[in-house]
């Protein structure tokens, strides 16, 4: 590993720190090094709050120091105010020489524009190092911005021998316990790192969830639901206000305080329609969590990115059938007797 590629390195961990707070920003990790030594680093801490580039720069103890110090950053330095001002300029009025950079920003508002107010201020400017690990950082940023969805991620726990669930027809009727203790908080960490989760209606009458982040740290994600015709009832967790709340619907409800219903069209390509009116909402990305045919859908589509599929050491013989997967892991883990699968749609 080359010393540039060291520090970009260090940058998209540090970058990390971010997850699941900084979004629908990307993770952006910043180190200034003078003399082979670093004096300095940051990153995006919370949305709407500073940038890792001007963290960075702000804790290095002599800013004397920073006229002779090349700054590293995994994602091109911002160009335009929006709940900050311009990395790109604050970089410049602290007389930065050097700037070496992971990856361009795909944002369109950016997009090379950064680099250019860095280069006509006489500043040096290397991009392109460890850029396959910078895009996978902000996997869901590129997604967002390069194919106008938002980055989709399928999860499901399932019996040995096939099931998600028994056969239920109501609430009373508890949901058959699949997952262990370790992978529970698994599953919320992954809730933590996607903006929204996404259910459909069978799941939310059944179950009555909270899809709310409640085993690991970090904001619960916005709960969105497929409610064609206003199925749940008002009493529920989904429907209580206290998460933001989107319910796709062709039935003309009122908006309540946290709870936003949209109308949609159900003749037409309910999955595309439903990403696309996610993307205009500025959502980068989302976590399906069910039930079986939506996921199902989702993956006869083609329309998701990653996928983790939990498989319980133990049969229950006859339920409702998981989803079936058609494609071979990416990866494979044991936890505590649970097989965790993860896929990624290399389409």
């Amino acid at each position: 590993m080359t010393e540039e590629e060291k520090y970009i390195a260090r940058c998209l961990q540090i970058a990390s720190y971010g997850d699941g707070f900084v979004a629908p920003n990307p993770m952006v990790g910043a180190v200034l090094v003078n003399e082979e030594k670093i004096i300095g680093e940051g990153f995006h801490q919370y949305f709407g709050q500073a940038h890792a580039e001007r963290n960075a720069i702000l804790s290095v103890k002599d800013p004397e120091q920073l006229k002779n110090a090349t700054l590293y950053v995994n994602l091109e330095p911002c160009s335009h105010y929006g709940h900050t001002p311009p990395c790109a300029n604050f970089i410049v009025d602290c007389k930065i020489p050097k700037v070496v950079i992971g990856t361009y920003d795909p944002n369109p508002d950016v997009y090379g524009q950064g680099v250019e107010i860095l280069q006509k201020a006489g500043i040096e400017v290397k991009i392109g190092v460890l850029e396959k690990e910078c895009r996978e950082l902000n996997k869901r940023f590129f997604t967002f911005h390069e194919k106008k969805r938002p980055f989709v991620t399928l999860k499901w726990a399932q019996t040995i021998d096939g099931f998600i669930d028994q056969n239920r027809t109501d609430v009373l009727q508890l949901p058959l316990n699949i997952s262990n203790h370790f992978t529970k908080i698994l599953t919320h960490k992954i809730r933590s790192e996607n903006q929204a989760i996404l259910v459909g209606t069978n799941t939310v009458i059944l179950d009555n969830p909270s899809l709310t982040v409640r085993y690991w740290w970090g904001k619960s994600p916005i709960r969105i639901a497929i409610d064609r015709l206003g199925k749940v009832p008002e009493n529920y967790h989904l429907l209580d206000g206290n998460t933001p709340t989107i319910i796709f619907t062709e039935q003309l409800r009122q908006n309540k305080q946290n709870l936003k219903y949209i109308p949609i069209n159900f003749d037409k390509d309910i999955l595309s329609t439903v990403l696309q009116k996610i993307y205009e909402l500025n959502i980068h990305s989302i976590l399906v969590e069910g039930g079986a045919q939506l996921l199902t859908n989702f993956i006869i589509s083609n329309l998701w990115d990653e996928a983790y599929v939990e498989v319980a050491p133990f049969e229950i013989g006859k339920g409702v059938a998981a989803s079936i997967m058609p494609l071979m892991p990416y990866a494979r883990k044991n936890f505590y007797g649970h097989e965790w699968y993860h896929y990624k749609n290399k389409k």
